[in-house]
C-alpha cells in the first residue's frame, strides 16, 4: 500500500475519497468541522506537490436523490477557510459537465463534487459508476476511513480502474493508532464499552476480552447484563435475545482473567425526556417503570478511578443518553479521566461514532492521544475484519476501457 508521503503529485490530478459526512443544523451550518478538519493536511501535501485536487464524499442519507439538506455545497465555505483557497464546487459527481471542470482544473486548484449518494449506483458498488468516477482524476487517493467497511463505488470498486492508489493520512494515521491499542498495549490496558445494544459489540467484546486488564461496561447494553443475573431493570433498554449472550460474556471475562467491571448505580428516569423525573438507583434494583439513562455516582467513581490508573485505554460508546444534558454527567467524567490518564502517559484512543462527538462538544479531543473518525469502520478493523477500502488500496487495476 503506497502512503501519501511515498507519491510525488506533481503535475497529477487527485481523486480524493474523504468523509465530509458532517452535521448539519436547520439552516444548514457546520455543527462540527473535525472531519473536515482531519482531510485537510492530505490535501495541502498534493497541493504543496504541484497538484489539483477533486474532492468526493457523501454526507447523510438521502433517499430520492438530490435534496438541498445533503448537498455537499454547505461544506464549501468552511473547507474553503480551513484550506485558505477557493474551493470549486460541481453541482453533480459524473457526468460530461464535471469531467470537464476536473479536466479544467490548474496544479494548486480544488473541487468538491456533490454528494455521491445522490445516485443509489454509490452505495450499491455499480461498477459502471465507479469507472466515471475513475475519468475524474490521475490517482485515486482514499483518506476516508468512515467509510472503509463499506465496499462502495468511491470507496473500493473504484480501485479496480485507476492504476495509481494512494492511502490519505487519516487512513494511515487510523491505522497506526489502532495496531498500537491491538498489538502494542501497555499494561493496565482498559477498554469502556458503551452504546444501547450488546448486540452491537459482541464481536468487538469477544476480540478485546483476551487482551485487555478491566473491562468496563456503560451505557444502555449494562442492563441486559444485570437482567442476565435476575436483577430488576424497571423499564430500561434491555435486548432479550441477549441475555444469554451477556451471561457467556461474564463467563468467558472470568476465564480470561479480565476485571468486567459493570455500573454499580444509575440515574434513572420516569420518561424519555430531559424534563424528567430522575433519582439515584442500584441497577439491579430499578422501579418499575423507570428506566437507567446514565451510569451513577458510585459508578462515575469506580470507573474513573480505573480510567485514571490505566496506560492504554480504548473508549467506544457513550455511558448514557449524553445528547440530554440531564444525562451527560457520565460519558463526560469518562472524557475527563482519559485526558487525565494522558497527562500521566496514557495512550486513549477514542473509538469514533457518539463517543468521538462526545469528546469534540467538549472540547477535549486535543487532550487525549487520538479521536478515530471512523465509528463502524473501527469496530470492524479491531474485530479483524478486512475494510473493503483499505484492501482495495493494495490491490492491482485490473480492469481498463
Amino acid at each position: 500500500m503506497i502512503t501519501l508521503d511515498q507519491y510525488d503529485f506533481n503535475g497529477k490530478r487527485a481523486l480524493i475519497r474523504v468523509d465530509f459526512n458532517v452535521p448539519l443544523d436547520a439552516n444548514h451550518q457546520i455543527t462540527d468541522d473535525i472531519r473536515i478538519k482531519a482531510a485537510v493536511p492530505t490535501i495541502q501535501k498534493i497541493l504543496r506537490d504541484g497538484g489539483s485536487v477533486v474532492l468526493m464524499s457523501h454526507l447523510g442519507r438521502p433517499k430520492n436523490g438530490p435534496e438541498i439538506k445533503f448537498s455537499l455545497r454547505h461544506v464549501v465555505g468552511r473547507l474553503g477557510q480551513l484550506l485558505e483557497t477557493d474551493v470549486k464546487f460541481a453541482s453533480n459527481c459524473i457526468g460530461d459537465e464535471v469531467l470537464a471542470q476536473c479536466q479544467q482544473l490548474q496544479p494548486g486548484q480544488v473541487l468538491l463534487l456533490e454528494n455521491l449518494r445522490f445516485h443509489p449506483q454509490e452505495k450499491e458498488g455499480d461498477p459502471d459508476f465507479a469507472k466515471q468516477l475513475a475519468q475524474l482524476g490521475d490517482v485515486y487517493v482514499n483518506d476516508a476511513f468512515g467509510t472503509a467497511h463499506r465496499a462502495h463505488a468511491s470507496t473500493a470498486i473504484i480501485a479496480q480502474y485507476m492504476a495509481d492508489k494512494v492511502c490519505g493520512y487519516v487512513i494511515e494515521k487510523e491505522l497506526t493508532m489502532i495496531d498500537q491499542v491491538l498489538q502494542n498495549a501497555q499494561a493496565p490496558f482498559t477498554a469502556i464499552m458503551g452504546g444501547a445494544k450488546i448486540s452491537d459489540k459482541i464481536k468487538i467484546i469477544d476480540t478485546l476480552l483476551p487482551k485487555v486488564d478491566h473491562l468496563i461496561i456503560g451505557g444502555g447494553m449494562a442492563y441486559t447484563f444485570f437482567k442476565a443475573m435476575g436483577g430488576e431493570v424497571g423499564a430500561s433498554l434491555v435486548e432479550k435475545d441477549s441475555i444469554g449472550l451477556a451471561k457467556s460474556l461474564i463467563d468467558q471475562a472470568k476465564e480470561q482473567n479480565t476485571e468486567l467491571h459493570l455500573p454499580i448505580d444509575s440515574l434513572i428516569a420516569d420518561s424519555f425526556s430531559n424534563d424528567a423525573a430522575c433519582e439515584v438507583a442500584l441497577n439491579h434494583q430499578i422501579k418499575a417503570g423507570w428506566m437507567g439513562l446514565d451510569i451513577g455516582p458510585q459508578a462515575i467513581e469506580v470507573f474513573t478511578n480505573i480510567v485514571k490508573k490505566s496506560k492504554t485505554i480504548l473508549w467506544n460508546g457513550p455511558m448514557g443518553v449524553f445528547e440530554l444534558s440531564n444525562f451527560a454527567n457520565g460519558t463526560k467524567a469518562i472524557a475527563k479521566a482519559m485526558v487525565e490518564a494522558t497527562k500521566n502517559g496514557a495512550f486513549s484512543l477514542v473509538g469514533g461514532g457518539d463517543s468521538a462527538a462526545a469528546v469534540n462538544f467538549m472540547g477535549l479531543a486535543d487532550q487525549v492521544t487520538y479521536v478515530s473518525t471512523g465509528g463502524g469502520a473501527l469496530l470492524e478493523y479491531v474485530e479483524g475484519k478486512t475494510l473493503p477500502g483499505i484492501a482495495a488500496l493494495a490491490q492491482e487495476a485490473i480492469k481498463h476501457d
